[in-house]
């Protein structure tokens, strides 16, 4: 009864407050989490005119509290096993380690370096300044990565940003979100610097791109989306498709080559667009590298009918593969063609020819083909045929500095990674900041803060020289 009663008086009060003309929301707030997509763009413009008030070292202690927060081990743990329950895609023990760099290895504000010019004119400064509301797209391979990266690197660079998740990522994006921003204001930061839509969709991604509020577009994911966000009118970054060759020649270390390789083509279920998807290896050591890729877990398919029965069991009609198989693990994969194998196998591997499905189809699946090759020229040529012109990454293992230097300078890729797992090259083992927005379409490369920002020029005419 007394519960009923303060009911009872609440709602005469706001009734009340009502027929006054005062607006009351009783919505609760949700860090973050809006109803609609208009309001969590309003939510975010407003935030970032509060951001822009606060200074560098401010932003400095917001980013922290995003590390800080997600570094908990039991909040690291969580997400990655909350993404990998939801997507039905990946490994958590790799999803922790991709959580954790990212948290770790993204920069901050001390990417924002200013460039000053003197001369008998004076002194010009050109600063790294803020877009202003970022609508950033991500993908359901990295769903929780992309969202701390993207949210660590562009609330560094003064920006706030509206999050349209793939609807397969939808619980552990919003949670995490909620999570970010609730650290965040503990911190003493403007309310909802990052926000999302409870239901992500096509509906709702359409109107955070039309919205004249937003001010750049950053699409983490496949060709079609970037596309798009390329054709909606604005500036927009594009991080699109890859396909990875390896090329192994006659003088690479062949047992910690097949070993690396092993480890980045399994490395979440090769879901990473990053991850090595076909190898061309030299003819007198593709045995040898065989040999030793089983040692390390793969499980060899020799029979081009099983390998073929295989590609057809995971891709659809038109080619791509089927998404309900993306990230699934090699096991997995093996039992939808009756080969039953144990926890150990990681990666299937098959030799084909440079012309196979499985060569020129990323499938985003622990499936490696491998070719055979004359030599290490012809080997370097048919990696840029399987390549494809994405100019996104590539991997060769060699002691050949010339070669090495010829695979470089022909694929163009953004990452070119040397003896080691693919996954050296986002910073798990290898130098260099990590990023998981690899903009090869529209070319900034390896993305950071900087990349989220606008150059500003401040001028002194005649003065501050002082040379």
């Amino acid at each position: 009864m007394e519960l009923d009663l303060i009911q009872e008086m609440i709602k005469q009060v706001l009734d009340e407050i009502k027929t006054e003309g005062i607006e009351v929301s009783t919505n609760e707030y949700e860090y973050g989490v809006f109803d609609s997509m208009a309001e969590a763009i309003d939510a975010s413009e407003k935030a970032q005119r509060e951001l822009f008030e606060c200074s560098v070292q401010q932003r400095d202690k917001f980013v922290d509290a995003i590390r800080a927060e997600v570094l908990k081990k039991e909040n690291l743990e969580m997400i990655s096993q909350d993404a990998v329950e939801e997507t039905k895609i990946g490994r958590v023990e790799d999803k922790i380690i991709k959580n954790r760099v990212a948290a770790e290895n993204t920069p901050g504000t001390e990417d924002l370096k200013t460039r000053a010019i003197t001369g008998e004119d004076g002194l010009t400064i050109e600063e790294y300044c803020p877009f202003g509301v970022i609508g950033s797209i991500t993908p359901t391979t990295n769903p929780t990565e992309t969202l701390i990266n993207n949210s660590i690197s562009m609330i560094a660079g003064g920006n706030t940003v509206v999050f349209s998740p793939h609807p397969r990522a939808k619980k552990v994006s919003i949670k995490l979100i909620k999570m970010m921003n609730k650290a965040l204001e503990e911190a003493g930061a403007p309310r909802n610097l990052i926000t999302m839509v409870k239901e992500p969709s096509i509906e709702n991604t359409q109107i955070m791109m039309n919205s004249p509020k937003v001010r750049l577009l950053v699409a983490t994911g496949g060709p079609a989306i970037v596309k798009q966000v390329l054709s909606a009118g604005k500036k927009a970054i594009g991080a699109g498709a890859g396909n990875p060759p390896v090329v192994v020649d006659e003088t690479a270390d062949i047992e910690k080559a097949a070993k690396d390789i092993v480890s980045g083509a399994s490395f979440d279920n090769n879901v990473p667009c990053i991850a090595e998807k076909e190898v061309f290896a030299v003819d007198s050591i593709v045995d040898q590298l065989v040999y030793h890729m089983k040692k390390n877990g793969a499980y060899e398919i020799t029979s081009p009918e099983v390998i073929d029965q295989l590609d057809k069991a995971v891709s659809k009609e038109n080619g791509k593969p089927n998404p309900a198989l993306v990230g699934k693990s090699a096991k997995e994969l093996l039992a939808q063609i009756g080969i039953t194998v144990g926890d150990d196998i990681k990666l299937i591997i098959a030799r084909t020819n440079k012309n196979h499905h499985l060569v020129t189809e990323e499938m985003l699946m622990p499936i490696l083909p491998i070719v055979s090759v004359s030599d290490v020229d012809t080997a370097i040529d048919w990696a840029y045929e399987a390549e494809a012109g994405n100019r996104h990454t590539a991997i060769m293992h060699s002691k050949n500095v010339d070669k090495l230097t010829k695979m470089a300078k022909k694929l163009e890729a953004t990452i070119f990674v040397k003896n080691a797992p693919s996954y050296a090259g986002i910073g798990v083992g290898g130098e260099g900041h990590t990023t998981f927005t690899i903009a090869g379409p529209t070319g900034e490369g390896i993305t950071s803060a900087k990349s989220f920002c606008r150059i500003r020029r401040c001028v002194m005419s005649e003065a501050l020289n002082i040379r």
